[in-house]
């Protein structure tokens, strides 16, 4: 259950976090300048983006299944060094390049492993993050939290029970049996502060996203018992922000 076609929706939704944490990912990496990029599963173009403007690369091609993402980040993402193609990680080709990263996407493939080998196969460097949504990522998990304590019966919806591995344990297994030696693991943590409780809920109405596809599959007196109960139970200051944190787990090596 999850829906990925509007870039401008998404970008309130989870994208806008994206970005930040996708500065401290293309940091970690730490590559050379004038390489080639690969960005599977590139969204609205956060991570193709943050490369451009940081790591000095020769050229970078962002892929998406969504054809409404990669046309959100053909109009905004404008760089003679980057292209953008409507292609899921399933379908890449055979191109090689020096530096593969994929950012919040390891999750949604249906076999993982065999995904991770093929990104091993084209690229030298392989790098990927993935929500922490089993603790870390405070604005899902206050979400989830709430539709399990109300309609128990949807619990399995929740992300941080669907994806287990999203870990720095699972990833490592993952990078393992696809081959990878030499697997390094980090946590980052970036703030992701709302003005006001409506800056935290309305996203979650667009339909973007696992959660605000399951919001809309809900009528509307349930839509309004789940937001009644997390404007209770979200942490909000006097001036009404709510200050919460996003933590994501990535892992990189060398093929």
């Amino acid at each position: 259950m999850d829906e990925w076609s509007s870039g401008e929706i998404y970008e309130s939704y989870v994208g806008r976090w994206s970005r930040l944490v996708a500065k401290e990912f293309v940091a970690w990496l730490d590559q050379p300048e004038a390489l080639t990029w690969l960005d599977v599963g590139c969204g609205t173009g956060a991570l193709t983006s943050t490369i451009l403007s940081t790591a000095s690369p020769a050229a970078v091609l962002g892929v998406d299944r969504s054809a409404g993402f990669v046309d959100y980040a053909r109009k905004t993402v404008q760089d003679e060094r980057a292209r953008f193609e409507v292609r899921s990680a399933e379908e890449l080709t055979d191109e090689s390049f020096d530096v593969v990263v994929s950012g919040l996407v390891l999750n949604f493939l249906p076999d993982r492993v065999e995904a991770l080998r093929k990104l091993r196969s084209i690229g030298k460097t392989v790098a990927v993050y993935v929500w922490d949504y089993a603790d870390g990522m405070q604005l899902m998990k206050y979400f989830w939290d709430v539709v399990g304590d109300l309609r128990p019966a949807d619990r399995d919806q929740d992300e941080g029970l669907r994806f287990p591995f999203c870990s720095a344990e699972g990833l490592e297994g993952l990078f393992t049996e696809a081959g990878f030696a030499d697997v390094t693991t980090r946590a980052i943590d970036v703030p992701t502060v709302f003005a006001s409780f409506d800056d935290y809920w309305k996203p979650f109405l667009g339909g973007q996203g696992v959660a605000p596809a399951y919001l809309r599959t809900l009528d509307e007196s349930a839509q309004a018992a789940v937001r009644d109960v997390l404007r209770d139970r979200l942490p909000t200051e006097a001036d009404g922000s709510i200050d919460l944190t996003a933590r994501v787990w990535a892992a990189r090596a060398v093929s």
